[in-house]
């Protein structure tokens, strides 16, 4: 274990003591910043207590916090400041609230764990732990459960009642099914009743839907940090009403500042006295009755330790916290935005200090110094160090290696990863040091043992006394590798789900064209009840399709900005565009086919396997690799090693780290003795890459030029010179890298970034440069895995799905346009030295709103970008920006795309409400990439009445920023763009034409057939039989699911398809109701008749007619196997129109079911012989 030798520690064992014997405060010093995550891990395992570290800052207490976590401390968290915005706020992303919510939780149920906090955090008023308490829900096993009493219980606790729950601080009652999403686990839970009785509790997965594992017993803690209850919301309104009168009693009646106090808090009395919650609970804190109000120490155990690290500092920054808060309370009091009270919201530094006297407290200090609020009892010194930096002098880390072994020392080394960790080992063993790798848990060290282990430090740290010595990966390299904790790959997330079908949405029929879905419809026909989807075509044709033909029904995706035309229902225009759409997938095809087949039999240069260079230069990335890399970088090292040349996409998004993958390729390319030109279409991204790969191939004695207009003649002459002797190794340029004067002296490797930004001519020049040398094009438009799945055979892919790991989740509000605040958050982000993308999307008065935004915040640089300046003047604004010369980039959706400035770490969105999710989506991408907590404001105009539109845009974008719901909308409206992208104009048009996945199916049959794979021609069989079929409202009630399972329904194909369905309902909604068994009976008879060739099944009087597509699908051994099998039971028609006839028993359903599958069995065995 990495703590136990630290009982050997005398000032470690008196600390035990001091605590156990409730010593109290206690003072250390000697301990260093990077030794303080091990100590507070080993005093939390040792002392086996709760222990909270308060440090002056966020990045400082995550640091400790990511210390803890490697050293074993997986249970410990870091509790987030509370962000403030005494603003109207419609929605709020809840990553941060729900961390808060999961640290009160833990530590009101008790758990012996490590927190850490910056002071900016401890100074919000929470709760009171009792109160807390007594609203949290314990669920067992044992439970009585009434169904209307937890609904109220759990509304009054925060939680918002839905139809499905899609995100924390949801529930939703389905029946006996209750599913509740608390901020305290990982995943929601489902309790099923039998009567109010639990028959089971599971957890179960957000995206399926499914369960994942039974549990024993939950506890559900509030939803909200401060809960506003009927016992005193009367005192809170009439403490708002008393502050109001008594803060507007000197302000003129008809001033600016009095109208909007007035207004502003009538809002919020309103709000109080007809809603259970208000969106921003800021406004409410300082008229709550104090004994409901409390802070996070009074969280603790009494016999809880509080480390308090570096006081000095930390009081220093409660100083410069207060100072600002103190200008802002003035700003906003005269701007009418806030009472007098809200100086109060926060606590006093003086407060928090009383709070942890009550606890055991240990105050720390590197060097030894008095502290006015403390008196010591206990004195200890720590001796502890850091240790030397070698900077990747592995002859250097030898001789400290020794002199550790030599003195006895124990040691231990993060490598960061894994294969870091293994190449490492290798490398000392090669200089004769000896060392043990372990990858899980190292034992018992003994002294002069090295051992190598995965993981990150962020710094190296001794106990000499104890000869025990950390070194992490930054000392050994000079730079740490940053881990990135796996997230779950999202497989789903580029596939849309039925649900997401409404009323009002464009569907496409294959048969019948585009239309507008409005609803589903139950018929009676005779008797026999079945639901229809409806849907309305041009002059006011309607079309009720059957649930059981839902395959012939998509919903309509092709581009968010544009109308689809609807079809008129039996014309001949529907069938026209049909077929241009395939003539088009055909000749694209062809073309394709015959590109991949020229490049297939060209002869290229095969590079040379990776040589321990490579492996150098890989281990140099400071992060680690996502899955998404490390498969892509196999999959192009794999096409270089070939002798045909590579033709190779790599699609991930901005930040997704394509470009590292291609300076992988250009690295072995140039060990080759290969030149690489690296061709950009922006002369921005020229300099950025540049920079990038000059930075990454520092250490390495490649030569590296660029071509672009922002250099000199003389550099550009000298790299052009290179470039023909060849000593440029690389170039990076734009599309001066395509001009005639540019000759490579042997080039092995050309990068292509995002080509559809290249005009025609420098697409043709692009073609001859790409005869027989390897390439590789990046692209940062997602694309679609159905498309990618039809193109495999015919281009060659690789996508990079994962980003790596946000440090931090962008902040998001979703807000009505408010100057005061607009200015707050622009200075709020440039007194951090930070930038601000505000995104404004009307070319025509961009003019106007910057010189608002100037007068507003005159502090600010402001800058302009639109795509109508001229391509110089815009790269000079941008060139600007990037260099800091302005600090506010005032901007059309330009910057949708491309560019990756790691110093914008705010972007505010005008009139988010006329912006599709998938732009907005993408909008927001563009900040967070660094470890800063980044902000998104999505605004929308004062007052303004909306359109309906535009209103459920809003809730949709309040719906993703709060509980991240419709983000698989939102991506696959991007990929459908990036479709487009990679289809190319003509291809998008037909996409436009008749949806995406109708365009998608008619390109895999094409590829099938001209690649000469089995190919049938689907028979579409349609059944009537005279049986009940839908799904009942009181077993499913709201719509979209309804659709949602109708799809699935649709598309049982197998037995396994079936039981899996069965296993899905009966886990999500109960017991499945006979009218739905019918359905599944129905779909799973038309999806094997159709294998079967049956084009339809119908009833007739006491028999069943199965007629065939052809005469050539019944052989005369089928004939006869059936005869056998049924005898008198079924007659044959062999006529044009083939049918067999067959009198059923009791049971229709069965009987057809078994037949149909008789049909199948029997001609697969026949095929297969």
């Amino acid at each position: 274990m990495f703590i136990d030798p630290l009982k050997n520690l005398l000032p470690y064992k008196n600390l035990l003591k001091d605590i156990e014997n409730n010593t109290t405060p206690i003072s250390t010093h000697g301990i260093i910043d990077e030794a303080i995550g091990h100590m507070v891990y080993a005093l939390n395992q040792n002392a086996n207590r709760q222990v909270l570290v308060i440090t002056h800052s966020e990045n400082r207490a995550k640091t400790i916090y990511e210390d803890i976590k490697n050293f074993n401390g997986e249970g410990a968290e870091i509790f987030p400041t509370r962000e403030m915005l005494f603003y109207k706020i419609d929605a709020i992303s809840s990553e941060r609230h729900n961390q808060r919510l999961k640290v009160l939780s833990r530590f009101v149920e008790g758990e012996t764990m490590v927190l850490v906090a910056s002071i900016e955090s401890l100074l919000d008023r929470l709760m009171d732990p009792k109160l807390f308490k007594k609203y949290s829900i314990s669920i067992n096993m044992d439970s009585i459960i009434n169904l209307e009493e937890l609904s109220n219980k759990l509304i009054n606790c925060g939680y918002e009642r839905e139809t499905m729950v899609e995100g924390v601080g949801q529930f939703s009652i389905r029946g006996g099914i209750i599913d509740i999403f608390s901020p305290n686990n990982n995943y929601p839970y489902r309790i099923e009743l039998f009567g109010d009785e639990i028959d089971s509790i599971r957890t179960f997965d957000l995206e399926s839907q499914r369960s994942l594992e039974n549990i024993q017993e939950i506890f559900i803690c509030p939803a909200k940090e401060i809960l506003i209850l009927n016992e005193f919301r009367e005192e809170i309104i009439n403490n708002i009403k008393k502050d109001l009168e008594e803060t507007t009693k000197n302000l003129d009646k008809g001033s600016k500042t009095r109208i909007n106090m007035e207004d502003k808090f009538q809002e919020i009395l309103e709000d109080l006295n007809e809603k259970l919650y208000i969106s921003n609970i800021d406004m409410l804190i300082p008229y709550i009755p104090e004994k409901y109000l409390s802070n996070l120490i009074d969280y603790l155990k009494d016999n809880s330790i509080v480390f308090i690290d570096e006081p000095q500092r930390i009081e220093e920054k409660y100083n410069f916290l207060r100072e600002e808060f103190n200008y802002e309370i003035i700003d906003k009091l005269e701007a009418g935005e806030i009472l007098s009270s809200h100086g109060e919201i926060k606590l006093d530094y003086m407060e928090v200090l009383k709070a942890t006297t009550e606890k055991i407290t240990i105050v720390n200090t590197e060097l030894l110094k008095q502290n006015p609020y403390f008196s010591p009892k206990s004195i200890l010194n720590f001796s502890s160090k850091s240790v030397q930096s070698f900077h990747n002098n592995l002859e250097l880390l030898k001789e400290e290696l020794n002199y550790y072994k030599y003195k006895g020392y124990k040691t231990i080394i993060f490598s960061g990863t894994e294969n870091r960790g293994k190449r490492l080992q290798k490398a000392l063993m090669n200089l004769d040091v000896e060392t043990l790798y372990v990858k899980n848990g190292i034992g018992e060290i003994k002294s002069s043992q090295v051992f190598i282990t995965p993981g990150n430090i962020n710094g190296g740290f001794e106990y000499p006394h104890i000869k025990l010595v950390f070194i992490s990966d930054k000392e050994v390299y000079g730079a740490s590798k940053e881990r990135i904790r796996k997230k779950k790959k999202k497989t789903k997330a580029t596939t849309i789900s039925f649900s997401d079908l409404n009323p009002g949405d464009f569907v496409v029929h294959e048969n019948h064209g585009i239309g507008q879905y409005k609803g589903i419809e139950q018929l009676d026909i005779q008797g026999i009840k079945k639901d229809y989807l409806t849907i309305n075509y041009k002059g006011g044709d309607k079309l009720y399709v059957p649930i059981d033909q839902m395959n012939l029904i998509q919903k309509y995706i092709g581009s968010d900005t544009v109308k689809p035309k609807i079809n008129r229902l039996s014309s001949p225009e529907w069938i026209k565009t049909k077929n241009r759409a395939k003539k088009a997938v055909e000749d694209m095809a062809v073309d394709l086919l015959q590109l991949y087949a020229k490049r297939e039999s060209l002869k290229g240069h095969a590079f040379s396997p990776d040589t321990p260079w490579q492996s150098e230069f890989e281990d140099l990335f400071p992060y680690e690799e996502t899955e998404g890399q490390i498969k892509s970088t196999m999959e192009i090292k794999k096409d270089m090693e070939k002798s045909k040349p590579m033709d190779r996409l790599l699609c991930g998004d901005v930040g997704y780290g394509k470009t590292e993958v291609a300076l992988r390729a250009a690295f072995k390319a140039v060990m080759d003795g290969k030149q690489v030109a690296f061709l950009v279409p922006t002369t921005i991204l020229a300099q950025q890459h540049y920079n990038t790969i000059v930075e990454r191939f520092k250490n390495f004695p490649i030569e590296i030029g660029m071509l672009s207009r922002f250099r000199t003649p003389k550099q550009q002459k000298n790299t052009l010179d290179g470039l023909r002797i060849g000593t440029v190794d690389i170039v990076i340029g734009t599309h001066r890298l395509l001009s005639k004067d540019v000759v490579f002296k042997d080039l092995g490797l050309l990068l292509v970034d995002e080509e559809q930004r290249f005009g025609v001519k420098h697409k043709e020049r692009l073609k001859q440069l790409k005869e027989n040398v390897d390439v590789l094009t990046l692209t940062a438009t997602p694309i679609p895995r159905t498309l990618h799945m039809s193109l495999i055979g015919i281009r060659d892919m690789s996508v990079i799905e994962e980003p790596p790991e946000e440090r931090y989740p962008v902040q998001t509000y979703v807000v009505e346009f408010n100057d005061q605040m607009i200015r707050e958050a622009i200075l709020k982000e440039i007194e951090r030295g930070g930038q601000v993308y505000f995104v404004y999307n009307r070319v025509g008065t961009i003019d106007k709103m910057a010189t608002k935004l100037k007068k507003l915040v005159p502090e600010a640089n402001i800058a302009i970008a639109h795509g109508q300046m001229s391509e110089r003047e815009l790269e000079n604004v941008m060139l600007d920006f990037i260099e800091g010369e302005s600090n506010v980039l005032v901007c059309t959706t330009i910057i949708e795309t491309g560019l990756d400035i790691q110093n914008v770490n705010t972007i505010i969105i005008y009139n988010a409400d006329k912006m599709g999710l998938s732009q907005l989506y993408q909008l927001r991408g563009r900040v967070g990439r660094t470890n800063r907590l980044a902000y998104a404001y999505f605004t929308y105009e004062k007052d303004k009445v909306l359109t309906e539109v535009a209103e459920k845009r809003l809730r949709a974008i309040k719906d993703f920023t709060e509980f991240g719901s419709g983000f698989k909308v939102a991506m696959r409206d991007l990929e459908i763009r990036g479709a487009g992208n990679l289809l190319g104009v003509a291809q998008h048009g037909h996409i436009e034409a008749i949806g995406y996945d109708l365009y998608v199916k008619f390109l895999n049959e094409t590829i099938k057939k001209l690649k000469g794979e089995d190919f049938k021609e689907k028979v579409e069989t349609t059944i009537d039989l005279n049986v009940d079929g839908y799904i009942p409202t009181a077993y499913i009630e709201d719509g979209q699911q309804k659709i949602e399972i109708y799809k699935k329904i649709a598309a049982i194909d197998s037995l396994e398809d079936y039981e899996e369905l069965v296993d899905e309902l009966i886990d999500r909604y109960g017991d499945i109701p006979k009218e739905v068994e019918n359905l599944m009976d129905i779909s799973y008879i038309k999806n094997n008749g159709s294998k079967a060739y049956i084009h339809n099944i119908y009833q007739s009087i006491n028999a069943l007619v199965l007629e065939f597509s052809s005469i050539d699908k019944i052989s005369p051994d089928l004939i006869h196997y059936l005869s056998e099998n049924y005898g008198r039971k079924i007659s044959f028609d062999l006529s044009n129109s083939p049918k067999f006839k067959y009198k059923y028993g009791k049971n229709i359903l069965l009987e057809l079911k078994e037949l149909v599958e008789k049909i199948n069995s029997f001609n697969e065995k026949k095929n297969n012989i």
